[in-house]
């Protein structure tokens, strides 16, 4: 009896070592392919552009769906890469910031992939925040000097975000 007991024990810690040890293959290639930010992320399981645009244009005032997506960065806050503008097919752009401003991302990101996960909502943004966003972007003064209308748009609120190396 006492054979056996020690016998199952022996098999269930190698059974336990070897999900430890894909485990930590799996974070070690996520490490090697993506820089993290925020929340811990997995690579998987995440929407693509064209699925993102489809849910955005299903959106109303007031919905929220948690989400995880990839999409590539379109332009980066310049002064310390506190929001990102990813590119999806449609005509409006979601704005992603990062959950209780916890969290930054580089400022040379413009191109790169990333997975986000998050809250997709759509959001009503006032002249003044649009000029602050577009000065922040490095947009020219005659660019900022042409926002005049409050905008419905994209956003999200991130708590994580994967970036591609």
């Amino acid at each position: 009896m006492r054979k056996l007991l020690f016998l199952g024990l022996g098999l269930l810690s190698l059974v336990s070592c070897k999900e430890n040890t894909s485990e930590k293959a799996s974070e070690a290639d996520l490490a090697a392919h993506y820089e993290s930010f925020g929340a811990k992320l997995e690579k998987e399981g995440f929407k693509n552009p064209k699925e993102m645009e489809e849910l955005y244009s299903g959106l109303k005032k007031g919905d929220t769906v948690e989400v995880k997506f990839q999409a590539p960065v379109n332009s980066v806050c310049k002064m310390k890469g506190c929001w990102m503008v990813l590119d999806l097919p449609g005509e409006e752009d979601p704005r992603v910031t990062f959950k209780d401003y916890g969290f930054f991302v580089p400022k040379d990101i413009e191109g790169r992939e990333v997975i986000v996960s998050g809250k997709a909502f759509l959001k009503e943004t006032s002249v003044e925040d649009q000029k602050h966003f577009a000065k922040d972007g490095g947009s020219s003064e005659e660019e900022i000097a042409a926002i005049t209308e409050v905008s419905t748009q994209p956003a999200f609120i991130a708590d994580g975000v994967l970036l591609k190396k």
